[in-house]
């Protein structure tokens, strides 16, 4: 049995939470992933996972089995980069991720110029609108819109995004703009759909900068920003989201910015990546091109321009 494999297969399975997820996910019949994680319990002589018909569940035996497997297939990789020459010159592949608008946006075409800088680099593109776990996914990178929990990530901060309350003309002109932020509660709000919504939106009182959290009753709600702001332009109502997020419709007059006054802090844009010893060259290079990059256009969006 080749234990490596065994290893990256049981870690596999602990990261997606079910044997047919790892299996479609290694691309390995389920009755192989099944088996090696069996011989692999009986060459140890202790069993790893309690199976049942709702879920997986490793025992303290696998716990500490697994956290060592990890260190272990980390140990491997950066070997076999070491050997592929990836510390001595920019090759191999990098995986990155970012929000999606934001990937899509100002990411995209920095990949494209560094893609064309350094042929023997090549570059899988995440774009989602969730934090992806850089170890377990083995992500090389990612743009992080927001406060970072502490971590042992290494991160480089790129600029600061407002968040920015808007409308458009017609539907202030017909409703009134509001003045301060509980006047949101008699005007139609246009909310974004996330995996952990805000019941309320909150504000900050000029002068002393304290909290002001104004509960809103949205009249539509949708799943992505770019929704939300094409929404607001077509005057169904207020929209708060982030600056980069309305820009353009920001400077062509198309939505208009209210209760400035009272936006909320600024949020830090970071790129991030795992802190694993020396880095690969590919990583070094990219964070070169990338960061001043990602400062210009944050520098322009706050700007008030068109990035």
């Amino acid at each position: 049995m080749d234990r490596l494999d065994a290893m990256a297969m049981l870690v596999k399975v602990t990261e997606t939470g079910s044997l047919s997820a790892a299996g479609r996910a290694l691309q390995v019949p389920l009755a192989t992933l099944s088996r090696r994680i069996s011989d692999l319990e009986a060459q140890l002589g202790t069993r790893l996972l309690v199976r049942t018909t709702r879920k997986l569940t490793l025992t303290d035996a696998g716990q500490a089995y697994v956290a060592a497997a990890r260190r272990i297939l980390d140990l491997v990789q950066a070997a076999e980069q070491e050997a592929a020459g990836e510390y001595t010159a920019p090759r191999g592949e990098l995986v990155v991720t970012a929000p999606v608008l934001f990937g899509r946006l100002h990411v995209l075409p920095i990949v494209a110029d560094f893609l064309a800088a350094f042929p023997q680099i090549d570059i899988r593109l995440v774009l989602a609108d969730r934090n992806i776990d850089l170890v377990d996914d083995h992500v090389d990178m990612a743009v992080r819109i927001g406060r970072l929990p502490d971590s042992s990530m290494v991160a480089t901060q790129v600029g600061l995004l407002r968040t920015v309350a808007c409308a458009s003309p017609a539907l202030l002109a017909a409703q009134g703009t509001p003045q301060v932020p509980e006047d949101l509660a008699r005007l139609p709000c246009i909310a974004v759909d996330t995996p952990m919504p805000a019941p309320s939106w909150r504000f900050r009182a000029p002068g002393s900068g304290a909290p002001r959290d104004v509960a809103v009753r949205p009249r539509l709600t949708v799943t992505h920003p770019q929704a939300a702001a094409d929404a607001a332009v077509r005057g169904i109502g207020v929209v708060r989201l982030l600056h980069y997020q309305v820009v353009d419709a920001l400077c062509s007059g198309a939505l208009r910015p209210v209760l400035e006054p009272y936006e909320p802090a600024s949020v830090p844009v970071h790129l991030v990546h795992a802190a694993r010893g020396q880095m690969p060259l590919k990583m070094r290079r990219f964070i070169d091109a990338a960061a001043p990059r990602l400062r210009q256009v944050l520098a322009q969006v706050a700007a008030g321009a068109p990035a």
